[in-house]
Order: C-alpha cells, then sequence, then structure tokens
C-alpha cells in the first residue's frame, strides 16, 4: 500500500506530490488522504503547498459529515484544489492525514458558490463489509437524500443557498473525472513546481 516511486528522504515528503492517484488503476482503486472523519463538524483540509493538514474551518452547525472526506493526491479539480472524495459506509472513524485505498463507485455533480466541485464517491478497498456495493445505486435512494441534504445545507447559516447538488453519476464515469483532474494536475498546478 501506498508505494512512492521516491528515494528516502530526511526531510517530510508532500503526499499530495508524490503519492500516485491510483493504487491500482485497473481495479478502479484510489490512494486517499483522509481529511475529515465521518460524524465531524471540522473542516480539516491538507495545504496544497506543504502537506500539513490543517482546520480550515469549524462547521457553521450541528450538521455533520455523513462519510469520510479526502483528497486524492496529484489531481486537480476545476476549484483549484485537489479533487475531493466522499467515502463511504466506514465502520470506524479513520484518522485525518492518514492514507488509504478507496474503490470507486460513482461520482456526483456539485456547485459550490458558483464553482464546479465534483465529488467522487468510494468505498474502502480492503474493507469486505463493502465487497457488495459497486455502484452509487447499491447504496440505495436516502443515501442519496442525506448527501444531497447535507452538500446543500452545510454552509446554509453562513452562506445560504450556495450549494447545488446535480446528478450520481458511475463509477466509469468517477474514473473519467479523476483522469481529467490528473491531466489538469499535469497541466495546470504541476509546472507552478519550484524544483
Amino acid at each position: 500500500m501506498a508505494n512512492i516511486n521516491h528515494a528516502p528522504s530526511k526531510f517530510m515528503l508532500n503526499l499530495l506530490h508524490v503519492l500516485p492517484p491510483f493504487a491500482d488503476e485497473e481495479k478502479g482503486t484510489l490512494n486517499v488522504i483522509v481529511e475529515v472523519s465521518a460524524g465531524s463538524i471540522n473542516k480539516y483540509e491538507i495545504i496544497t503547498e506543504s502537506g500539513q493538514l490543517k482546520l480550515d474551518r469549524v462547521g457553521y452547525s450541528s450538521l455533520s459529515y455523513p462519510f469520510t472526506y479526502g483528497a486524492i493526491p496529484q489531481t486537480w479539480d476545476i476549484d483549484n484544489d485537489p479533487l475531493d472524495v466522499e467515502i463511504v459506509n466506514v465502520t470506524e472513524s479513520l484518522v485525518p492525514g492518514s492514507v488509504v485505498e478507496a474503490r470507486i463507485i460513482g461520482a456526483m455533480k456539485f456547485v459550490d458558490g458558483g464553482e464546479v466541485d465534483d465529488k467522487i464517491i468510494a468505498v474502502l478497498a480492503d474493507d469486505k463489509r463493502v465487497d457488495h456495493i459497486k455502484t452509487v445505486e447499491d447504496l440505495g435512494e436516502y443515501f442519496k437524500k442525506e448527501t444531497k441534504y447535507y452538500w446543500e445545507n452545510y454552509k446554509a447559516l453562513k452562506k445560504p443557498g450556495t450549494g447545488a447538488v446535480g446528478e450520481f453519476l458511475s463509477a466509469a464515469e468517477g474514473v473519467k473525472i479523476v483522469k481529467e483532474s490528473i491531466e489538469r494536475y499535469d497541466t495546470e498546478y504541476k509546472p507552478k513546481f519550484n524544483d
């Protein structure tokens, strides 16, 4: 897991820039850096330039994350951040800052404050409890309702009406979004590196 093609270093590596996005592309398995555990109202984010975990904000209400949330290394989304992942049906809290392998089961179109901010939906790759979950449809209609409600209301006390959930997409569409984000990382973000 998390094999990095990098020589040993006495300095802390920024996993956003050295860890490959796919743990196993053929199986649709991603490397994900956990930012927020399900049940938290705190929003943590990986600092893109340095790799440390930062408290971005305390939630504006008691509405907590209904899923574990993280970032895919070496991706760049349209909102100028690494591509986001919702990891669903996690049995026990995952530690923010840890690296997990997650299998893509779909994606969700999302606009936040006028910016495209799509979400990949995944399950833990090595959890037998979720082996049967292959698509977002396998999660049932209530999952979609709860997820839509969360994203459309998580900022409601600060900026009402700023989040709009679109359609839920297939695993294949999720893979396509990841690959587009990898290409965007290579062409838009990587040239900014100060080697």
